[in-house]
């Protein structure tokens, strides 16, 4: 039952992660809090309760200060994963 308040609290204060994926050249990612390796070939980025990763070719990241990303380049494989908020992250985000 928490979960599912948690998840309509998320909603509802738009903390979602929202993704959007233009063929395979543009990605954007909102609520973005943080981007944890940009390398060319991979990205790893956090987002609410995910950890995105990318791979591909020519990546580049843009638009980092408006609170989303925009992944521009040959995207070739992306991975999902959930993760678990650490005190870290719970205390940047009240400092917000």
């Amino acid at each position: 039952m928490f979960e599912k308040l948690a998840d309509k609290t998320r909603d509802i204060l738009l903390m979602n992660t929202d993704i959007f994926i233009e063929g395979n050249k543009i990605m954007s990612i909102e609520n973005c809090s943080r981007i944890e390796e940009c390398s060319d070939v991979f990205m790893s980025i956090v987002s609410g309760r995910l950890n995105v990763r990318i791979w591909g070719n020519g990546l580049r990241a843009y638009d980092y200060r408006t609170n989303a990303v925009v992944i521009r380049g040959r995207i070739s494989q992306i991975e999902f994963s959930e993760r678990r908020e650490s005190g870290h992250d719970r205390k940047n985000q009240r400092q917000n």
